[in-house]
């Protein structure tokens, strides 16, 4: 049986390769053709056939090495993960159901068969699993850079004025570093007023408003007040939608307004001067 299982994938190569792109095709339809080119589906359904191979007749490093580059690819593919073991699955029925017809796999051997397909499925599926999760652990650290990229900084403009854009979604983690940033920027630049602009936020919800307001009253324990600015109509129409209350803000709908604003609070203002 462990001669036999290989030749057999080997001489029938197009056949289970055609089956199992049928059952795939009867299970999600043609959209998983169009997932991907042709070409590269047929090349992934010809690892798959090798890696049998090669589990039953290379020794297991360089079967391990062949299973973790294939891996790697299917992650790098962009296939869900859902997908793949359900083609593994549907490869190794596939693989049965052509040996059974064959005439190669009866009652009498069926269990050394799945000794065979065991080796064969076993580290294939625990080699997929832990590559996404690599992969996944690496996304989530880059996000994680990210977020922190984005979670701004307080820009000092005016001697007392400073400005914190606000860019992005703000989730409870996002609001930590920002309020983070924020005490120290008004400690470090001895802020009297502090502009944060939201302009760049695309919802303003009842967590993102309660955040704005926690920041708020922070702010004012270490002696600066805060405004808010930037609030355009479908974000004020959101907020008086929410009951939310922002007695406590200045707000403005624009930094420029804002900005104007906050010299009047430091006793100063912008004029023209004449040219000469």
């Amino acid at each position: 049986m462990y001669r036999k299982v290989p030749q057999f994938v080997e001489t029938h190569l197009e056949e289970i390769i055609d089956s199992w792109k049928a059952r795939m095709k009867d299970e999600h339809g043609e959209k998983f053709f169009h997932i991907m080119p042709e070409e590269v589906i047929e090349r992934t359904s010809r690892d798959f056939a090798e890696l049998v191979v090669s589990s039953l007749t290379e020794d297991s490093a360089k079967y391990d090495e062949k299973l973790h580059n294939f891996s790697e690819r299917i992650v790098r593919l962009g296939w869900s993960i859902t997908l793949v073991m359900k083609a593994i699955e549907n490869f190794s029925d596939t693989l049965y159901d052509l040996l059974r017809k064959a005439g190669i796999l009866d009652d009498g051997n069926v269990a050394e068969y799945f000794d065979i397909l065991n080796n064969w499925i076993k580290p294939l599926r625990q080699e997929v699993v832990e590559m996404y999760s690599r992969t996944w652990e690496r996304t989530v650290n880059l996000q994680k850079i990210a977020l922190q990229e984005l979670s701004a900084s307080l820009i000092p403009v005016f001697d007392k004025i400073s400005v914190m854009p606000l860019v992005g979604t703000i989730d409870t983690e996002r609001a930590k570093l920002i309020m983070e940033n924020l005490l120290e920027g008004v400690v470090r630049h001895r802020a009297e007023v502090v502009l944060l602009d939201i302009t760049g936020v695309p919802v303003v919800d009842t967590m993102v408003a309660h955040h704005i307001i926690q920041a708020a009253d922070a702010v004012r324990l270490v002696g600066a007040r805060c405004m808010l600015v930037g609030i355009r109509p479908e974000i004020a129409q959101t907020i008086v939608a929410l009951g939310i209350s922002l007695e406590d803000f200045t707000t403005t709908s624009t930094l420029q307004r804002g900005m104007q604003e906050a010299l009047a609070l430091t006793n100063r203002k912008i004029v023209e001067v004449d040219e000469q």
